[in-house]
């Protein structure tokens, strides 16, 4: 049940996104774009309470109870960011916007991005394990959390790789590629 819901609430994530954005720029009705905009995090409200009711019933805690608390605070610490990124390019599209900029690809400013991108996984990271240490906690046998123990483990190998990855264009900063020549001999 929870692995569907999961999948539910994903798709409702962009529905709700799409619908604010077309009342938004398209119906030209800014204040009920917002709200639509606003109802995102019921979504993720709703997750909560099922996956603590399905877990209060005695359900085996398993990878999609787990997936659940990765997925709330991946939302968490990339919904604004994701929701921004939809609306820039909707107003540029259909609502006279200016254009997106391109993301640094190299130098500093790419560095930068790197971090600020790693520092956003680390606060995801840390709201899903209290979410996972919580059920953890809540349902106190350990023979039926090991998914979640796993999981924990997992993402936290994830997290330290993409630190790796990321700090890496501190110290290694990528370099703007030469543009080729034209020539041939």
């Amino acid at each position: 049940m929870i692995g569907w819901l999961i999948i539910a609430c994903e798709i409702g994530f962009w529905i709700f996104v799409a619908a604010g954005l077309t009342a938004r720029y398209i119906l030209k009705k800014k204040t009920l774009g917002s709200f639509l905009l606003l109802c995102t995090p019921l979504i993720d409200l709703l997750l909560i309470a099922a996956t603590t009711i399905d877990l209060h019933s005695g359900t085996k805690a398993t990878i999609f109870h787990g997936i659940a608390a990765v997925y709330i605070g991946v939302t968490i610490a990339y919904g604004k960011q994701m929701i921004r990124w939809a609306d820039e390019r909707f107003a540029f599209k259909f609502g006279h916007g200016a254009k997106p900029a391109k993301p640094a690809k190299h130098g500093r400013d790419h560095a930068r991005r790197e971090r600020n991108g790693w520092y956003r996984h680390l606060f995801a990271w840390i709201i899903g394990l209290v979410l996972l240490f919580a059920m953890i906690i809540f349902i106190d046998k350990p023979q039926q959390t090991e998914s979640l123990q796993g999981l924990v483990r997992i993402w936290t190998l994830v997290l330290a790789i993409d630190f790796a990855i990321s700090f890496s264009y501190t110290v290694w900063p990528r370099k703007k590629k030469a543009k080729a020549s034209g020539t041939t001999l």
